[in-house]
């Protein structure tokens, strides 16, 4: 399965722009929410990381959408490859 997670960081911004991007990659789940980057509370992120089985791929419009810090990012990668789960940004070419 391929599932994807978007988020904004204040009530204002609008998520069409990456949820309509992570639809394009084919993604068939979405969780998306709207939390500022700062805040550790995401609760959308923790569902979605938990739903995800091995030979999943999880799709992000931007990397900075996902992890707070380099730090956080890698930890997350580090756990999706543990899990045998694919990793891929739409904006950046990293899969």
């Amino acid at each position: 399965m391929i599932v994807g997670y978007a988020r904004v960081s204040t009530q204002d911004q609008d998520p069409a722009l990456q949820l309509d991007a992570l639809a394009a990659a084919g993604c068939e789940q979405v969780f998306h929410e709207k939390a500022t980057g700062a805040t550790r509370e995401r609760p959308e992120l923790v569902a979605c990381l938990r739903t995800l089985r091995q030979d999943d791929t999880f799709v992000v419009w931007k990397l900075d959408r996902l992890a707070r810090s380099l730090k956080d990012l890698v930890a997350i990668i580090d756990d999706l490859q543990v899990r045998g789960v694919g990793f891929r940004s739409v904006t950046e070419a990293i899969d």
